[in-house]
């Protein structure tokens, strides 16, 4: 165990404005630092610490919920995961499995789990966690530049480009959103499978795409999963692979709110930052987004007033 459990300590998320406390907080937030088969620009090892780290410079209040969300909700930071940071070896396998073990353990307490990446590749241990738990269907929403449906890439069928291949063949529906790059395979597949997109060039076009991407989930749960690359890199530009285009930051939180409102969502995870030097844009705004999906699962929830 030794092997996915990081030797260096955390920062808490938000820490700097609340004191965290395992027992009572509702959110669970989960650094999972491990990074093995990026293909472009590295170093989204970093992007959980990254994210803990501009957490501390955000308000504790939230100017659109009206309210203190980490002093109402109470937010708690797990141990990091699956680390690879300073050279440390795990493997695809042992990631999944110390994934997987680590979110149902969370779950099971009860608390609301958001994992911080780390690459993509880390949500097929996270989705299984909720598939192993669940008593009911529940559907995969994906933001993301990349559909991500590969069977394999570079010899792995456990890389990043697949994770939603994996996802699908756990028998899971899908939405995904913000998709701008596939391959042909990854096209017909989508088509064969009459799977549910929602392309970034709706997004950019047209003003019920909403209402559309929530009519197209067909369960009640969900499980969200963010790949940064799906917003637009003029806003988040420290990703692997910068796609052109992506959602707005007010388009994509308008969204989140009606998702969380509309649906309910059973956890969330948050990848792909890979910090920029000498810049803090990046892991800012995702640490922005992170409590934002912590507000809006507290808004559903009923947790603040």
């Amino acid at each position: 165990m030794q092997s996915t459990i990081t030797a260096q300590s955390v920062v808490d998320f938000l820490g700097s404005e609340i004191v965290p406390n395992q027992k009572t907080d509702k959110v669970a937030i989960l650094p999972i630092p491990f990074e093995a088969t990026t293909t472009y620009r590295k170093g989204c090892e970093n992007g959980p610490g990254a994210i803990l780290e501009a957490s501390q410079q955000l308000e504790c209040y939230d100017d659109e919920l009206e309210a203190e969300v980490g002093l109402q909700v109470g937010i708690y930071t797990h141990e990091a995961i699956a680390d690879t940071r300073e050279g440390q070896s795990v493997s695809l396998e042992e990631m999944l499995r110390v994934t997987t073990e680590t979110v149902k353990s969370l779950a099971a307490e009860g608390k609301f789990v958001i994992a911080l990446g780390g690459e993509h590749g880390i949500t097929a241990g996270v989705v299984e966690a909720y598939r192993q738990r669940s008593t009911e269907p529940f559907t995969v929403v994906q933001i993301d530049a990349h559909s991500d449906l590969r069977h394999e890439y570079e010899g792995s069928i456990y890389n990043h480009a697949c994770v939603m291949r994996r996802v699908v063949e756990m028998g899971l529906p899908t939405v995904q959103i913000g998709i701008r790059s596939l391959c042909k395979a990854e096209a017909d597949l989508i088509r064969d499978q009459e799977m549910k997109v929602i392309w970034g060039r709706e997004i950019a076009r047209g003003s019920d795409w909403i209402e559309k991407a929530i009519a197209s989930i067909q369960t009640r749960r969900v499980f969200l999963t963010i790949d940064l690359d799906g917003i637009d890199p003029s806003i988040i530009p420290g990703v692997g692979t910068p796609e052109p285009g992506g959602l707005s930051w007010y388009d994509l939180i308008a969204f989140l709110r009606q998702l969380f409102i509309c649906q309910e969502v059973i956890g969330c995870d948050v990848m792909e930052l890979a910090p920029v030097v000498d810049s803090v844009v990046s892991e800012f705004t995702a640490a922005k987004l992170v409590y934002k999906l912590v507000g809006y699962q507290a808004l559903a929830k009923g947790w603040i007033h």
